[in-house]
């Protein structure tokens, strides 16, 4: 391949083709993570890993690469994602990739291209004595993160066990994320009988079935959210986000639908999490049963043992550790028994922004950050 002579060079290319998740972005015309994955790919072969490729959706796959020397080692994983989120209503060129003002610019800059390119071009000038490292080394392009995470499912559901420490690429100021909240969206719903606004004894209001409901049952969450407090992450919370309903003021309407925001502590998740407590409240407040509830999507808590061996290293090599209000792939490796953390260069707060970038200097000391990571496990 025509590789890349710097990790800016690297990041611009990677910038340069477009990786939109389509879920997240249904009216795009967003193609996914296939063209980032077999660039990926050809990259990784330059590195001298072998390479396999596991399409998870159609035409949208994990690519992992799999380094030499391996063999009866424990395993050490480096998973960004490589898809992003939409273009709609940037004020820069998404894909230029254009180096200005000391920063690279465009969509993945900063959300994860930019912990991406750190880790591949660390992994490149390593790549002679990966081989006698005292751990087996791989690299996870993971698809989907933006949007239901099913690349890191996937992955984290097939080979896990095969990994001991998983590093997963997130821009984090190379601090070292260990917890997290889950996010779960609950759907509330109720169905009515639509008739003409003259008449409105003629059918059944959704909207007013579910309102009387709707307060009484967050105040009632809000009181017990606190018995499942994280002495690190705090207490869980409900967010109400959303209510549609009704289709003109004179059609009485057929359905009401609201969706509530649920941050959950793990204490939360292994008590049954957010639909359980929900639908044990409702017991009381809607005993006819009128109101139902459904999962429109979850990501789960992130908790790492801060005695795990990959969490000493790093801090070894000078990273503070932190908690994040923001789910990432790592709590699906956690889920499946896989000790990982987020760690990268880059700032959060640049990430899905109008004019995303990455200064040059952070992408920099990121690819040093990750060498000096990867020294750790030299014999």
């Amino acid at each position: 391949m025509n590789a890349p002579d710097s990790v800016v060079s690297l990041l611009q290319k990677l910038i340069q083709i477009p990786s939109i998740n389509p879920d997240s972005a249904p009216d795009q015309g967003a193609t996914g993570e296939r063209d980032c994955a077999v660039w990926l790919g050809k990259f990784l072969e330059h590195c001298g890993a072998e390479v396999t490729f596991e399409e998870v959706l159609p035409g949208r796959p994990n690519v992992t690469g799999r380094f030499q020397g391996g063999k009866d080692k424990p395993g050490l994983l480096f998973a960004p994602h490589t898809d992003t989120v939409s273009v709609r209503g940037m004020t820069i060129e998404p894909f230029s990739g254009e180096v200005r003002g000391g920063k690279i610019w465009g969509r993945g800059a900063s959300d994860t291209k930019g912990t991406m390119a750190a880790m591949l071009w660390a992994l490149y000038e390593l790549r002679d004595g990966i081989p006698t490292l005292t751990h087996s080394v791989s690299f996870g392009g993971l698809m989907g993160e933006e949007a239901g995470q099913p690349g890191s499912i996937h992955f984290a559901k097939h080979h896990a066990d095969e990994f001991e420490f998983a590093v997963v690429g997130e821009p984090t100021e190379l601090e070292t994320v260990y917890a997290s909240k889950g996010c779960v969206w609950l759907e509330l719903s109720t169905e009515g009988i639509s008739c003409h606004g003259s008449t409105p004894e003629r059918g059944e209001n959704a909207i007013r079935k579910l309102l009387p409901i709707l307060e009484p049952l967050i105040v009632a969450i809000e009181r017990e959210l606190p018995n499942y407090s994280d002495p690190v992450l705090g207490n869980p919370t409900v967010s109400l986000g959303e209510m549609m309903g009704g289709s003109s003021a004179n059609i009485v309407p057929s359905s009401c639908r609201a969706s509530l925001d649920f941050r959950e502590t793990p204490a939360f998740h292994e008590a049954g999490g957010c639909q359980a407590l929900v639908e044990r409240i409702l017991l009381d407040l809607d005993p006819q049963g009128s109101i139902s509830t459904r999962i429109l999507g979850h990501s789960v808590p992130l908790f790492t043992d801060l005695e795990t061996d990959g969490v000493r290293r790093l801090q070894s090599i000078g990273s503070n550790l932190t908690t994040a209000p923001w789910f990432c792939d790592a709590g699906r490796f956690g889920e499946k028994g896989l000790a990982a953390i987020a760690v990268g260069p880059g700032k959060i707060a640049q990430a899905h922004t109008k004019d995303e970038f990455i200064a040059v200097s952070d992408l920099e000391k990121g690819v040093e950050f990750y060498s000096n990571f990867i020294r750790t496990y030299e014999s």
